[in-house]
């Protein structure tokens, strides 16, 4: 159980560390798409670093009831 939840934390860890470096994680132009391509990048792990580049570009989130 510990060395499992040791390998997530590295996981995330590197997911993070590839957000940082392109920049995902810096600047003020916040929306739904730029929150999902840090999400999946972050999910994605030491894959970025194996040449996954994944992105979210169209989000649609449903409106509230009026």
């Amino acid at each position: 159980m510990k060395l499992g939840s040791i390998v997530v934390i590295i996981w995330l860890v590197l997911g993070t560390f590839a957000a940082f470096q392109r920049d995902y994680l810096t600047g003020d132009n916040t929306s739904c798409a730029k929150a999902g391509t840090i999400a999946v990048t972050i999910l994605a792990g030491p894959l970025n670093y194996l040449g996954a580049n994944p992105k979210v570009r169209d989000c649609d989130l449903p409106k509230p009831s009026s």
